[in-house]
Formats: C-alpha cells, structure tokens, sequence
C-alpha cells in the first residue's frame, strides 16, 4: 500500500513547521495549568458499543482530552480519522495523545524504512490532532532478548524521527513487566529509558502499573528527571482476585487507594517534566465505568490540576 497524496502533502507541510509545532503543542501545560485527560480503556466496554455517544457523557462531565486505545485498520473506534475528529470538535473535546502498538515488524529491513502501515498510524495520529503516538506494549518474545530491544529502541528512536516531521513525538507507555525483568545493570524499564533520546522518546509513566512489581514511581521520577511528559493517572487497591494484571492490585477511584498520590503528582510537576495528566481507571467495585471517571475528573479539579 502506497501513501496518499493527502499523507504526503502533510509530512512535506508539517515537516516545515515542526519545531514550532512542537514545542506550543507539547509544552502548553504549565504553572497549574496541565492538561487533564482521560485514557478511554477506562470506558473500554462503552466505546465499543456507543462511542459518540460515551464521548457526549465525557465532554458533559467535563472532560476536554481524551487519550485513545482504539485504532485499527485506518480508524479510530470505527471512525475515519476525519470523521473522529469531527465528531471531537462538535463535543468539545481533543486528542493529544494515543496509543498504537509498534514491534520489530513495523520496519521493513529490505527497505530500510518503516512499513506504509507504521506511516499511515502516524499520518493518521496527526490528522486527528495527537502530540504524542505512544506505543504500550512489548511482545514477550523480546523482554528479554538484549540485541532485539536494541534494535526496537533504535526504532523507537526512528519512530520519534517520523514523528517529529509531523509535529508530534513518540513514546512509550509501561505496564508491570518492565521492573521485573532484569536488564543490563537494571531493569528492561532503565533499558528503555537509557537507549532511547528524550528528544524524540517521551516516556508515559503508569504509576498505578508499578505497584504490583514493587517498583516506587517517585523513585523513577528522581532518578529521571525530565524525562515523563505524560503519567497515567490511577489510584490502587489490594484486588480480591488476580488483579488488572494478574499482579493482585485493582484500579480505583482516585483517591480511594493505596497510592500516594499527591506525592507523585506534585514531584511530576515539579521535576518530572509532565505536562499531559491523563486518568485511568480499570476497575470499578460495581460502579458504573463512566460515573467512576467522572468522579475522578472532579476529584483532580479539587487538587488543582485542571
């Protein structure tokens, strides 16, 4: 499959204006005024079955971003970039960040390029208005292979150069595995860290992820300073089951868990270099989805972040 001559025209157009581009769209949220979104896997099930209409119900509880985790085949929740990007403006909402999964199969070593379908991700990231692509996954059969992960951070690295021509910026979202498994002098999560350039890798830091893994988040936000744009915003609870991920922890109303959160939220202002807050919940205690998000919307306003 071939670019469109729409996709094209875009990379030269974006490409001329990149840096400025960047740095008003990246950098916009500061003294108090970060940006406050909502991851939609916290409506996982709605969106599936009603997303404009889910989408009415954020944007009259007062959400203004959102954060996806449904692209496929060339559209966002069934939707053409254009026609959800539409359907956003007419609510009232925006995009700045999603997430699309890369692997090693993105790039086509024949060509020494990435493969049309990475670029239409891109393209298509760009048209409906994101900052950041953000990938949130790595396959199993890399974690622990040291001269593969070189390769995916050179590709990381790569896909942030891509990126970048559109003014956005590539990224990287954890889950629980990365501090568990040993890497170099570290963890493959310092492995991530360490082989990837701040200036075109952003890191999105799931802070609720690491609990289950016994990693500390301001532990990471003092030893890289600057480097976590965005965080995933999400509170814990001991789960009576296996857990979100199978780690014996649930997602909660913020504020009603166990993490600390004002603790980490004020050193991501202050050195974390974060700008976009975006909350996350994945479990309820019997309450409906979309209330649970509205009420964390509410609850981040009282603690000043919106």
């Amino acid at each position: 499959m071939n670019l469109s001559r729409r996709v094209f025209i875009k990379t030269g157009a974006l490409g001329i204006a990149g840096s400025a581009l960047l740095k008003e769209s990246l950098f916009a949220g500061v003294a108090g005024k970060e940006l406050v979104g909502l991851q939609l896997y916290s409506v996982r099930e709605a969106m599936k079955t009603d997303a404009a209409g889910t989408l009415k119900k954020l944007a009259d509880g007062g959400y203004r971003y959102i954060e996806h985790a449904g692209y496929a085949n060339g559209k966002f929740y069934g939707y053409t970039p254009g026609e959800f990007k539409k359907l956003m403006a007419d609510l009232g909402l925006k995009m700045p960040s999603g997430h699309s999964r890369m692997s090693l199969s993105d790039w086509d070593s024949t060509k020494n390029d990435f493969t049309d379908v990475w670029k239409r991700t891109i393209a298509d990231s760009a048209e409906v208005g994101q900052h950041f692509v953000l990938n949130p996954w790595l396959d199993e059969n890399l974690r622990t292979d040291p001269e593969a992960l070189k390769r995916l951070m050179q590709q990381f690295n790569k896909s942030g150069e891509l990126c970048k021509t559109y003014g956005m910026k590539f990224g990287y979202h954890n889950h629980n595995f990365e501090f568990i498994t040993p890497m170099g002098n570290g963890n493959l999560y310092d492995f991530i860290i360490q082989n990837t350039d701040p200036a075109l890798v952003a890191q999105q830091m799931d802070f609720g992820n690491m609990i289950g893994a016994g990693a500390q988040p301001v532990d990471y936000l003092k030893k890289y300073p600057g480097r976590f744009e965005l965080l995933h915003v999400k509170d814990e609870i001991k789960s009576d089951g296996k857990g979100d991920l199978g780690d014996g922890y649930d997602s909660t109303i913020l504020g009603d868990g166990i993490m600390p959160m004002q603790e980490i939220l004020t050193l991501a202002r202050k050195i974390g270099g974060t700008t976009h807050f975006m909350i996350e919940q994945e479990s309820y205690q019997g309450k409906d989805p979309v209330d649970c998000v509205k009420k964390d919307l509410q609850i981040m306003k009282k603690w000043g972040y919106v």
